[in-house]
């Protein structure tokens, strides 16, 4: 049995254990553990657990995990606490390069004190389905409109789409929206976690894209999204059917620092 140290960071209600691993000595591969420190009653608790890894060419990796054990797709969120861990750390200053499972992320820091932009992939396909539609930005989602987002049986439906016999095997993320203001409210069910969560960034992110494209906008685009957990932001420049240039804005926060035995 050995004592671990571990952190604790949320974006937008979305909260994750971090792992210092530039040692190696997390055992990546042990599911049940991660399982078990994700959970909220016999564990630390999180809707994921995050290793922050050295890498050659790049301030270090994120390797990212669901709260169901297995290793994950990008989560956004995620992505833009470990940027705030790893400025803690002393690893990077105000801003970063770093490599995750989709590929390399800028992100930087702004004036506005736990405020992070984090660039996201290029889309280049938003496909329809019904009144639906399916886009990747870094992890796989479907957004749907809705009316009366506050009282909709998020979990009941997202379930029932997420285990749909396209979506049975590799599972996707279910994004509900409904237009506030300038902007959108958010609910998102989460693969992985299979349970509604208070954000999701590459959800956020899927939602503004896929409202642009509904709306034939074009440019050089801004859109707030309120999500239950708080606020996120999504600027982008699109042209025809191409999204560049996607950051995703919001906060990210230290919660707690902790010690664990395994």
């Amino acid at each position: 049995m050995n004592t671990h140290i571990f952190y604790k960071y949320q974006g937008a209600g979305n909260d994750f254990i971090v792992f210092d691993n530039r040692n190696g000595a997390f055992d990546a591969n042990n599911v049940d553990l991660v399982r078990r420190l994700c959970d909220r009653r016999f564990g630390i608790g999180g809707d994921g657990l995050m290793l922050l890894q050295q890498v050659e060419g790049y301030d270090f990796e994120m390797v990212y995990f669901n709260a169901d054990g297995r290793e994950g797709s990008m989560c956004g969120n995620g992505g833009r606490c470990i940027v705030a861990f790893a400025q803690d750390l002393g690893i990077i200053g105000s801003e970063t390069d770093f490599l995750a499972v989709d590929g390399v992320h800028h992100a930087r820091m702004h004036d506005t004190v736990g405020w992070i932009s984090l660039k996201m992939v290029d889309v280049s396909e938003i496909r329809e389905e019904g009144d639906a539609y399916l886009l990747n930005t870094g992890s796989p989602h479907y957004v749907k409109q809705v009316v009366g987002l506050d009282t909709y049986p998020v979990v009941e439906a997202g379930r029932h789409i997420r285990y749909s016999n396209p979506f049975r095997k590799e599972g996707i993320n279910v994004n509900f929206v409904e237009a506030e203001g300038d902007g959108y409210y958010v609910r998102t069910y989460e693969r992985g976690v299979e349970d509604e969560t208070l954000a999701c960034g590459t959800g956020a992110t899927a939602v503004a894209l896929a409202m642009a494209k509904l709306n034939k906008v074009e440019g050089q685009v801004e859109t707030p999204i309120r999500v239950a957990g708080g606020r996120l932001n999504i600027r982008f420049t699109k042209t025809a059917d191409r999204f560049t240039e996607v950051f995703l804005e919001g906060p990210a926060e230290f919660v707690f620092k902790g010690e664990i035995t395994w």
